[in-house]
């Protein structure tokens, strides 16, 4: 069964804000912030506005997160906790950013006393007691960004900055196609906050030093399909580095390939074992043993659907970027993508709607 997938906008949405601004402030128990596998900018940036501006309540919050290392800077001594195995008693839950209840992670979701889901996923169920999914929003940090204000809590640098660091992570610094005039209201205003703009783009930037040799590594693999209207590269598990999973950089690899003269789907496939993470043992006895996934990244432009294509391969996302991870060997699962990818290309071709099925795959 793959997820369903809604691109319409809840036009009273705000409303909902405020109802949920008002339970929060209400609360006098825990609150748990969790967002999705595989944490991004959008993700952290989103946790840590909401929980800062909850603080400033008097309100006793924790993040259950691990970050990838290009973004531990945002984060402040003591302000994550990696996992949470049970939810404490008379907990309120907020989900950020997450497509699907499956992919929450950091914390159960089941046991919470109230639950707040607050998204911007196409493919998000609108599970929880109160959900706020939004699709037209370039990143949930939006969302955030006008619940703080619906908290009633005054923005100090400490609250816009990972914010803005969300919305500019989800937006590819403002050059994806997401990027729209709301974008950039909100980026000015967070700037007026107090935020050190150039600081911060210039430190979202910054990688380990490994991250530029498996980068090279990854590039030698770049070959195009589909009359050069794809583009896709492989991470194997021998490229690495020795990188743990909160050091591994690589997803925004997508991201360069995906400016390939003539590409409109650039992919990168992730081999990893099956378990969240990297490889516990050598990845051939994940191979002999069918123990293996690999985690599929894909962007898209000229209005071909990433959501599209990895809705079929049982992932999620929005239309210019989402992804999926699919169990089986590298080989196995690119000829998979190659043939979603073909299919949408000719939906693309046919001007027929991203959202209905075609060839009976989704």
């Amino acid at each position: 069964m793959h997820p369903p997938v809604d691109n319409r906008s809840d036009p009273d949405y705000r409303a909902k804000l405020a109802e949920i601004a008002r339970v929060a402030k209400a609360w006098q128990g825990p609150v748990v912030i969790v967002s999705h596998v595989d944490p991004d900018g959008d993700a952290l940036g989103s946790c840590l506005g909401l929980k800062r501006a909850l603080e400033s309540l008097g309100k006793h919050v924790t993040i259950a997160m691990q970050p990838p290392r290009y973004l531990e800077f945002l984060v402040e001594p003591g302000e994550l906790v990696e996992s949470l195995p049970s939810l404490p008693a008379d907990c309120l839950l907020f989900v950020l950013d997450v497509a699907a209840r499956s992919r929450v992670a950091g914390a159960p979701v089941d046991g919470a006393a109230y639950l707040v889901n607050i998204d911007h996923h196409g493919t998000n169920d609108r599970f929880g007691d109160a959900a706020v999914v939004q699709p037209a929003k370039a990143a949930t940090a939006l969302l955030i960004t006008e619940l703080v204000d619906e908290l009633g809590v005054e923005f100090t640098p400490r609250i816009a900055t990972p914010c803005l660091a969300g919305i500019l992570t989800d937006t590819g610094n403002f050059r994806y196609g997401n990027t729209n005039r709301e974008v950039l209201e909100t980026a000015g205003y967070l700037i007026d906050k107090g935020v050190a703009y150039v600081d911060l783009t210039d430190r979202l930037q910054w990688r380990h030093p490994t991250y530029f040799r498996t980068l090279g590594k990854v590039m030698d693999t770049v070959h195009f399909e589909l009359d050069g209207e794809l583009v896709i590269a492989h991470f194997t598990a021998a490229m690495r580095t020795g990188a743990g999973a909160a050091d591994d950089d690589s997803d925004d690899f997508v991201g360069i390939i995906r400016y390939a003269e003539g590409v409109k789907i650039a992919v990168i496939l992730k081999e990893r074992a099956r378990e969240h993470g990297l490889a516990r043992e050598p990845m051939l006895a994940r191979e002999q043993t069918g123990d293996v996934e690999v985690k599929v990244s894909v962007r898209t432009r000229g209005g071909v659907s990433a959501q599209a294509i990895c809705v079929e391969l049982g992932g999620g996302g929005h239309v210019a970027a989402a992804g999926a991870t699919v169990a089986g060997d590298l080989a196995t699962v690119e000829q998979k993508v190659v043939a979603a990818c073909a299919r949408e290309l000719a939906r693309a071709a046919a001007g027929t709607s991203p959202t209905e099925p075609h060839s009976g795959a989704y």
